[in-house]
């Protein structure tokens, strides 16, 4: 027996060692932050085997792939593009609608040249904080199309919304529209292959993004796009929050009220996120979707709002929309007003709404009371208590289940796409934000903010320090873990 045990222990030390050293080397490999580093290291160590095999499923290292790319000529004709258009905010000779705008000009040339992003002004924005509004929008616009139809959205729900879409989508590619539909694999694994064929059939082209031939396992479940775009003519564009189901029009009964913000563009950024749907199709489908004036096209619009599209994801190490959420942060004077559904930063976006609260702004941060994600909503709630002794102002919205994901500063500029303020967002998920300079629809977000504080409660630093001993457990250790989320 004693021989039995001692085999067992010689058994364990060598399984131990071996998942430590093959744990070490995996993640140096990886060049992880120090933060993340420790926390793989603590989790592969407390489960040896099993630790290291969510390690290999949920942390490859992307960033050194150049996965989205333009042809020769493409590259050519827009980093020329945009060298011109940093070249005019360097020598301040751009012409501004608003002189006021000339104030961020350094945030323009910021995302020019980390986010290769181009600053457009004739924009026409309207907001959608109620998804039967946006979606009724939405498909009078599909309903409309005689050219083309790009639609990327993160999740598709196999419900009645979902549906119906699809058979809108079917219905156009009969009637000769292009319509090109792409989905994240994970988001969208309720479809059937059957509707799928359905689509094909009628003349849609489907393609998924990172897709595995099993359907509820993927070996890159920690990188998903999380884009949501569509894309009508190369005239209309839509980016925000909403996903396609029927929870994101107010009919589940756990998240009940569903809020959202989404913008519809109308003018010339409609460009960047035609492009953007471009890259992403070619990556998906393998396919060279040729761009040309059938897709890109001058608006002609008369609007008036300034804006520049930006994309981030685990193939760079930019954390573009992140570095934009900070220059926001920095830039602001009177206050900053933020929404997110989940609030897990890392030390930067910390220390910046530390530092601009204690310079007297004020700064809201509001985020739902339902829980989507247990270990996320607990490591939000960690998070945000150490910036209240800082003056920050924390509101938990009552309502329904809080999607948004917003910044807005000053009544001037502000920032709506699918980016939350955490890491996963910042790091992992292929993201998508429109940065608008533009001071009517900056003041309307204002305005829906402060509505929305009537459904929400604050919690202030008396409150969350009277929280059980359970509670501080749950978010000491989710916090431990939030590197990992």
């Amino acid at each position: 027996m004693i021989e039995y045990f001692t085999s067992l222990g010689i058994n364990y030390m060598t399984i131990f060692v071996l998942n430590l050293v093959l744990s070490a080397i995996a993640i140096s490999l990886e060049r992880k932050n120090p933060t993340a580093t420790l926390a793989w290291l603590f989790f592969m160590t407390s489960l040896p085997g099993i630790g290291f095999l969510f390690f290999l499923l949920l942390s490859q290292n992307i960033s050194k792939r150049k996965i989205f790319k333009y042809t020769a000529e493409e590259s050519e004709l827009y980093t020329s593009f945009l060298a011109k258009q940093a070249r005019s905010f360097r020598e301040g000779t751009f012409k501004f609608n608003d002189v006021d705008i000339s104030y961020f000009s350094d945030m323009i040339l910021f995302h020019n040249r980390l986010s290769e992003s181009f600053y457009s002004q004739n924009n026409e924005i309207s907001i959608f904080t109620d998804g039967n509004n946006k979606f009724k929008d939405l498909l009078i616009e599909i309903e409309n199309a005689t050219h083309h139809i790009h639609v990327l959205y993160y999740i598709l729900k196999n419900d009645d919304l979902g549906n119906k879409l699809l058979r809108l989508l079917s219905k156009k590619a009969r009637q000769g529209v292009e319509v090109r539909l792409l989905l994240d694999h994970v988001g969208a694994r309720s479809l059937s292959k059957h509707q799928i064929q359905a689509l094909r059939n009628d003349g849609c082209e489907v393609a998924f993004f990172f897709p595995s031939k099993l359907k509820y396992f993927n070996f890159k479940a920690n990188y998903r796009n999380h884009r949501k775009i569509v894309v009508i003519d190369g005239r209309i564009g839509y980016v925000g929050g909403f996903n396609i189901g029927d929870e994101y029009i107010g009919k589940s009964k756990k998240f009940g009220y569903w809020r959202d913000t989404h913008l519809k563009i109308i003018g010339d950024s409609v460009i960047s996120l035609q492009l953007r749907f471009f890259l992403d199709w070619r990556h998906a489908s393998k396919k060279l979707l040729e761009i040309s004036t059938h897709y890109i096209k001058e608006s002609s619009s008369t609007g008036h709002a300034g804006v520049q599209i930006v994309s981030s994801g685990p193939d760079t190490l930019h954390e573009q929309i992140k570095q934009g959420y900070i220059k926001m942060i920095n830039k602001a004077s009177t206050y900053i007003y933020i929404q997110t559904p989940y609030f897990v930063p890392d030390e930067s976006i910390l220390e910046a709404l530390k530092i601009a609260a204690v310079s007297g702004i004020d700064v809201r941060i509001m985020i739902p009371s339902i829980p989507d994600h247990l270990f996320v909503h607990w490591a939000t709630y960690s998070h945000i208590g150490e910036l209240l002794p800082y003056g920050v102002r924390v509101f938990i919205y009552e309502k329904g289940f809080l999607h948004s994901k917003t910044i807005t500063i000053d009544d001037i500029i502000c920032s709506v796409g699918t980016c939350n303020f955490d890491i996963r967002s910042f790091r992992l998920n292929f993201e998508v934000n429109a940065f608008v300079y533009d001071k009517e629809t900056s003041s309307s977000l204002r305005t829906a903010y402060e509505e929305d504080l009537n459904y929400c409660r604050e919690m202030t630093l008396e409150i969350y320090q009277s929280r059980t001993f359970l509670i501080k457990t749950k978010e000491t250790v989710s916090r431990l873990f939030s590197p990992l989320l």
